[in-house]
């Protein structure tokens, strides 16, 4: 028995002879199933018929198999994967690199009755299941040859590298074609323009003693600040007036007599940011009559609804916001609406403040879309509330925007001499703007400035009650028209001095006295405020150098610091009437009112380049302003706090 096992193991050790057929035969059949196993019979799936969603392996297997539902379907796909595996494994059991004169025979795999009955039976939907694509070889595995030239046949080490990668490798994955640079979407173009000038400079009193300005109460600018630092970054300096940014809250200033129109307050303050100057804030409160005692209103709703406006932030918002003014009116207060895009047209004929609804859905039947003809819009709105107009009667025209004025007047001067001569018929013009990228800030300013009206920024809901109903009577009725402010400057007492804003309303001397030069208007209930920095003969803080040749001006103890003037027209009137006041040098603590405006012209300065504010930095404007937060109702201060903080961040 043990002699019968040796001879075994010996003759298993000894190598059979070489066979040169065998090895040629097993090599042919190698080739031929590689050369079969190669692509799929069935024919080419169209490109437009292929599913463009769930590309892959694993989820085009999982939607295929939520269609497979049936049993003999399954057991049929089973059956097709056993089909394949077995073909698979024909050319590992074809060892092309055997020993010299083994013969290996290549093992047949058959399909048998039942498998093929299955396969047969198995849906369009499961076809390509039954021949997916497959990896083949841990056999030498033919290359592709140059062209021209013959396959060549890789080596096994090359074979085995290829396969140890194999399970990295997604077998039906679609390749991913290349983002086209063409047919990227284009970044949309930012076309904002803003009307503002250079920082108003410091001024030598001896040289330049009288200071002139047009009064007024926009706020858009703060706004605008606002959207830009919550979309996390900083506002553009153009779009920032400083003005703008003070008048944006309401103060408790002292209210005017019952016979006046309004009263102004002077308070005289150390400056914050220069203990070498001092500040001077003028206060203006309105007057504020009964609502009842308030004429018929006569509203002509103008709005863009062009193709820039088809945006959430625009036209939906819009319709919102002045969905808003309709429970502030009177019954018997008259509403139409003109809108405007390619061409202009009247959506809803002059209608009674009491049929809210029928304005309701006027409102909610714009859509937007066409080009920009805002003159043309101008001009049928000014023609329908000429219309509307009785004796007695208010007419406004609300325009509200993004801006975007491409068709008819776009310059600025043409559609500000459109609007000045409407105006001479008492109907005055205000302009609101909604969303931003195209915003023409310069032309808003322009329309309201020149029709007599205020010019604001929508960003948002809260902001629409504010201007439309917290503010809407001081918007819409004006108690004292063309506001012109002057101060002269006493040169023994204020050696140089600036004004804080209003670069943009700014007046020449003469115009102070010519009633023919248009200013702003204050509204019913309505506060303005301005301030000044001045500077003393002899502080340390002065910025210029005194004239050689000039004779020099020794200080004045208790000498006035100034002269302010205040001149207005009365409604229904067409000669202007004069108010003056002097400033005392007198200093007293400034109240929780003074100190906040005072924090929002050191907020305003710091977004726009602090040229005059030295140290003075964001931590110090944020103390100040939340030392002087005083009563809040509606959060106003608060939230400019926050805005301070985020702007803070930004500019690290």
């Amino acid at each position: 028995m043990t002699d019968d096992v040796g001879d075994l193991k010996a003759a298993l050790r000894a190598a059979p002879p070489a066979d040169p057929a065998a090895r040629a035969e097993a090599l042919r059949l190698a080739l031929e199933n590689f050369d079969r196993l190669q692509g799929s019979a069935d024919p080419a799936r169209l490109m437009t018929d292929r599913p463009m969603e769930g590309r892959g392996v694993l989820s085009g297997a999982f939607q295929m198999l939520k269609k497979l539902a049936s049993r003999p379907v399954l057991a049929a796909t089973t059956s097709a994967a056993a089909l394949v595996a077995g073909m698979v494994i024909v050319l590992p059991l074809i060892d092309l690199g055997a020993v010299p004169g083994t013969a290996p025979k290549p093992v047949a795999v058959e399909t048998t009755n039942e498998s093929r009955q299955r396969i047969e039976e198995v849906p369009a939907e499961a076809e390509q299941l039954a021949s997916p694509p497959v990896l083949v070889a841990p056999a030498p595995m033919a290359k592709a040859a140059p062209e021209g030239g013959a396959m060549t046949r890789m080596a096994a080490p090359e074979a085995d590298a290829m396969l140890a990668d194999a399970p990295m490798m997604e077998m039906a994955m679609e390749p991913v074609a290349a983002a086209d640079p063409d047919m990227a979407a284009p970044p949309k173009e930012n076309t904002e323009a803003f009307a503002n000038a250079p920082t108003n400079p410091v001024k030598v009193t001896a040289e330049e003693p009288v200071s002139t300005f047009s009064i007024d109460v926009d706020t858009a600018s703060y706004a605008m600040v606002r959207q830009s630092l919550n979309a996390g970054f900083l506002p553009d300096p153009a779009s920032v007036r400083v003005e703008e940014m003070v008048n944006r809250f309401p103060y408790s200033y002292p209210a005017p007599a019952a016979d006046e129109a309004f009263r102004p307050t002077v308070t005289v303050m150390p400056t914050p940011w220069n203990p070498g100057t001092r500040l001077v804030h003028i206060a203006i409160q309105g007057a504020l009559p009964e609502v009842k005692a308030r004429p018929p209103l006569n509203l002509v709703f103008l709005i863009d609804t062009s193709g820039s406006m088809d945006d959430p932030m625009k036209l939906p918002l819009l319709k919102q916001s002045l969905a808003l003014v309709l429970p502030e009116l009177r019954p018997e207060d008259q509403v139409a609406i003109v809108s405007y895009a390619g061409s202009a047209g009247q959506v809803l004929p002059p209608t009674p403040a009491r049929d809210r609804a029928a304005i309701l859905d006027a409102l909610d039947r714009l859509a937007a879309g066409g080009s920009t003809a805002g003159a043309e819009g101008i001009a049928l709105a000014y023609q329908v509330a000429q219309g509307m107009t009785a004796e007695g009667e208010v007419s406004r025209v609300l325009l509200a925007t993004d801006g975007d004025f491409n068709v008819g007047m776009a310059d600025p001067e043409a559609l500000k001499g459109f609007i000045a001569r409407e105006r001479e018929a008492g109907i005055y013009l205000s302009v609101l703007g909604f969303g931003r990228g195209n915003l023409d800030d310069a032309t808003m300013q322009a329309l309201a400035q020149n029709g007599n009206g205020m010019a604001a920024y929508i960003d948002s809901l809260s902001e629409a009650r504010k201007v439309l109903v917290d503010q809407l009577t001081g918007a819409l009725f004006p108690i004292a028209d063309n506001v012109k402010i002057q101060v002269e400057w006493n040169p023994v007492a204020v050696a140089e001095y600036r004004l804080i804003g209003y670069e943009t309303r700014a007046l020449r001397r003469e115009d102070f006295n010519n009633d023919k030069v248009d200013a702003g208007d204050i509204g019913a209930g309505a506060q303005v405020t301005a301030i000044y920095e001045i500077t003393a003969p002899g502080s340390p803080a002065l910025l210029n150098d005194p004239l050689r040749y000039g004779a020099a001006t020794p200080p004045t103890p208790g000498a006035e610091l100034g002269f302010l003037r205040l001149r207005h027209v009365a409604p229904g009137e067409t000669e202007s009437r004069l108010q003056e006041t002097p400033i005392l040098p007198e200093m007293s603590a400034p109240g929780d009112e003074a100190r906040f405006a005072v924090a929002m012209a050191g907020f305003g300065q710091l977004l726009t380049g602090a040229t005059y504010l030295g140290g003075w930095g964001w931590s110090e404007a944020i103390a100040l302003a939340q030392g002087a937060r005083g009563e809040d109702a509606f959060g106003y201060r608060a939230e400019a706090l926050g805005l301070m903080r985020l702007a803070e961040a930004l500019d690290r």
